[in-house]
């Protein structure tokens, strides 16, 4: 194991050297929250691909596979088609709103009373992620170290804190450019044809597992839809998500750029379940579908090798969780502590390291919090769900209306937020977290709301909807991006 013990340091030294260097980059609140607004397509690709691709798509793709074959593709797939979606749809629109958080956007259709409320339900959901992202340290130190688990917690969500609170937003674009690099070799270009080649091939594959392992909707109608509900539209409207899109130098290279991304993740998806797959060939009888991953890899792998694939396992741990973090953070000062201490929203964006010190100081204390509760948390899928289904069922309807519908109003996006998550937290407590019934009813609840509300109340005021117009537009806007980063690449 000297080998790949030397892999891992070497790559987790490398996270730790560019957080470093990305700190001398972030001289401004633009650079340290969003890379400076100026990623070339080739940065914004990669670094979109490996924020949506964490540790549930790798490990729990490859379980899924494990569990119902092909057809276990379907979680990461409909990630892809939504990231697919927010690119092809929204992303130049995002981007061209130069703002920081999705309460931001809110504020600027609604006119300024949307925001803190938003920004608590958005906070809890980003905080839930990055706690299930720092979670799944523990499984992967466990097979490199038989690391004990809260010591690989801390281990792996010091590292990462560390490098996001050093250069924020440049670091972690940085180091999820090497995960997304990292990945790509190790999954697709070493696991998965290692893992079909042990199995036998696809014929010996279907020999010995049942026909329904590769029927492409094994999985079920109704599990298939939901993951549409919860991931494909959770991509439309998370911060973490928004919070790259708005580090697109340009609108080609938000459109385009993620347009490859969600490509790239349609191919990931197939690529994990063919593993998941292979693995049930390997080892019919594993307790967890969920130990397929790591028994395959440690099991069938050479040395050197498996080192690269565990470090690709880190890799799409690392860069859900950074991405998670600074989005929780950013959430945590700008959407609710600026407001309730009547902090001013825009301040001089060059303005210097007071803004980049305060924000630093927030990941700071995010991170150490998300350490802690992920060490006090067992289930990830609970609190994962509890997590997509705030996020869906609160803030789905007012963003995606303010954006589509111009007759929506303040009152009617507040109404929807609060309708719709405490719709979905009741009914998580009436059918269980684990329920599909919560997300389907309060997404209902806050539509109805949302448009009864809003055809109830006075329009949004002309001049708001003017300078909302105006901003998507990409005028009047606060910032002025410098060139794009890697644009001829």
């Amino acid at each position: 194991m000297a080998v790949d013990y030397t892999v891992i340091v070497v790559y987790l030294a490398g996270m730790l050297a560019m957080g470093w260097w990305g700190m001398r980059r972030a001289r401004s609140k633009s650079d340290f929250l969003v890379a400076g607004r100026r990623l070339g397509p080739v940065m914004y690709s990669g670094t979109m691909a490996a924020i949506v691709l964490g540790g549930a798509s790798t490990i729990g793709g490859v379980g899924l596979g494990y569990q119902y074959g092909l057809s276990g593709a379907w979680m990461v797939f409909t990630i892809g088609l939504g990231l697919l979606a927010l690119s092809v749809f929204f992303s130049a629109r995002i981007a061209r709103l130069k703002v920081y958080t999705v309460s931001e956007m809110l504020d600027l259709r609604y006119g300024g009373r949307a925001g803190v409320i938003s920004g608590v339900v958005m906070w809890a959901y980003t905080l839930m992620l990055a706690v299930t992202s720092t979670i799944a340290y523990a499984t992967i130190f466990d097979v490199l170290f038989d690391m004990n688990r809260t010591l690989a917690i801390v281990l792996g969500g010091s590292i990462v804190v560390a490098y996001s609170t050093l250069g924020g937003m440049w670091s972690i674009t940085l180091t999820d450019m090497v995960q997304f690099v990292v990945k790509t070799i190790g999954v697709l270009l070493l696991l998965l044809p290692i893992a079909v080649v042990k199995a036998g091939g696809f014929g010996e594959m279907k020999a010995k597992l049942p026909t329904g392992y590769f029927d492409p909707l094994g999985i079920g109608g109704e599990t298939i839809f939901t993951y549409v509900l919860i991931y494909t539209f959770g991509m439309l409207i998370g911060q973490d998500i928004w919070q790259r899109v708005f580090t697109a130098g340009s609108d080609k290279t938000a459109r385009w750029g993620g347009t490859v991304a969600g490509t790239y993740c349609l191919v990931y998806a197939v690529a994990g379940a063919v593993i998941g797959t292979a693995a049930k060939v390997l080892y019919p009888n594993l307790g967890s579908p969920d130990d397929a991953f790591a028994t395959i890899v440690k099991d069938e792998l050479p040395i050197g090798v498996r080192g690269l694939v565990l470090a690709a396992a880190l890799a799409a741990v690392m860069s859900t969780s950074s991405g998670a973090l600074i989005a929780c953070a950013t959430v945590a000062n700008n959407d609710i502590w600026s407001r309730l201490r009547g902090a001013a929203k825009d301040r001089d964006d060059e303005g210097g390291h007071d803004e980049v010190r305060g924000n630093r100081v927030f990941i700071l204390v995010m991170g150490v919090g998300v350490i802690v509760t992920a060490i006090a948390l067992n289930n990830v899928v609970e609190a994962l769900t509890v997590a997509y289904n705030l996020l869906v069922g609160g803030l789905l309807v007012p963003i995606l209306g303010g954006l589509l519908w111009k007759r929506g109003t303040a009152q009617g996006a507040l109404a929807s937020v609060i309708v719709g998550g405490l719709a979905v937290v009741g009914l998580m407590a009436t059918y269980g977290i684990l329920a599909n019934e919560p997300v389907y009813y309060g997404l209902l609840l806050s539509l109805a709301t949302y448009v009864t509300v809003s055809l109830a109340t006075p329009p949004t005021d002309a001049a708001v909807l003017a300078a909302w117009r105006d901003r998507l537009a990409g005028r009047g806007t606060p910032e002025r991006a410098s060139e794009p980063v890697g644009a001829h690449q």
